[in-house]
């Protein structure tokens, strides 16, 4: 027994939403199809993955220059402390742990510039 395949989106609204898409790649006109073919944004997403023109976002907000525990390491070295002592760190976010870096080097900064000028 043969099945039919019955197709979510016509050749028509293919070509017409590969071409809207390709012109102008913005969720704006993924959304402005989702109404107009009264389909869901991910299904016009997936069409648009489907025909290989769907162009995906950065994920620059989720990436990280180094692990959480590169950073525990980071710290425990900047505070002269074994990473054991320091393990507590591992509940922090990352932000945080950034944010006690760059705090911690810039102290040295501080510290390694008037070390010099003393020394001079």
């Amino acid at each position: 027994m043969a099945t039919e395949k019955i197709a979510n989106y016509t050749e028509a609204q293919t070509a017409e939403l590969v071409q809207a898409y390709t012109a102008t790649p913005t969720d704006e006109t993924v959304k402005s199809f989702a109404e107009k073919f009264g389909k869901t944004t991910r299904s016009i997403v997936a069409k648009l993955a489907k025909e290989k023109v769907y162009v995906s976002k950065a994920k620059e907000a989720g990436k990280r220059d180094m692990l959480k525990s590169e950073m525990i390491a980071k710290i425990a070295g900047l505070v002269n402390r074994s990473e054991e002592q320091l393990e507590s760190l591992e509940k922090a976010t990352g932000v945080a742990l950034k944010a006690v870096i760059e705090a911690l080097e810039a102290r040295d900064a501080e510290i390694k510039s008037l070390t010099e000028e003393v020394t001079a």
